[in-house]
């Protein structure tokens, strides 16, 4: 069977169950996010309507019907002077990582976010993790900066590395 294009859309509300069980996967396996419990579809609603501004994004990747993962721009940090800066996240089905999901997804939101007015974007990776820092590098993050054993899962601590992007010079 021949597998069809693999697109990029803007995120619907029907896609929140299948984003909530993405994320959930990583929630309950992996330290890449720090949230603990998994979350309930009614409990992602509030970061799903976060992503409705100019600046906050919510991309998911589909291919023949099936969300395959998704991308995100948040806000950076709540004081005004921070309006410019976003966060980038992007979880994907754990059966769809390394096949380049990942890139077309940051790749989208970079261009949209280039024209929204926003100057820099910023992502943290829990180490190790060397599929998310080639795919950080190779889309043009620095590395800005490790902070050491800033978060507890699994009964051990936890660095993340930080990296930063010029965005409306891209």
């Amino acid at each position: 069977m021949l597998e069809t294009e693999i697109r990029s859309r803007e995120a619907r509300l029907d896609d929140l169950p299948r984003l909530t069980e993405i994320y959930n996967h990583y929630v309950l396996t992996t330290p890449i996010t720090f949230d603990i419990e998994p979350a309930t579809v009614e409990e992602r609603r509030g970061w799903f309507d976060a992503h409705t501004k100019r600046r906050y994004r919510l991309l998911v990747a589909e291919q023949d019907g099936v969300v395959l993962g998704y991308a995100s721009s948040s806000r950076f940090r709540p004081k005004p002077a921070y309006e410019t800066s976003v966060e980038l996240s992007v979880y994907l089905a754990p059966e769809r990582t390394g096949r380049g999901v990942g890139s077309l997804l940051y790749r989208r939101l970079l261009d949209e976010l280039a024209a929204a007015d926003v100057h820099r974007a910023y992502a943290g990776v829990c180490l190790p993790n060397e599929p998310s820092l080639r795919l950080h590098r190779g889309l043009g993050f620095q590395p800005i900066g490790v902070y050491r054993e800033v978060g507890r899962k699994f009964g051990r601590y936890w660095d993340v590395q930080w990296f930063e992007r010029e965005v409306d010079a891209a």
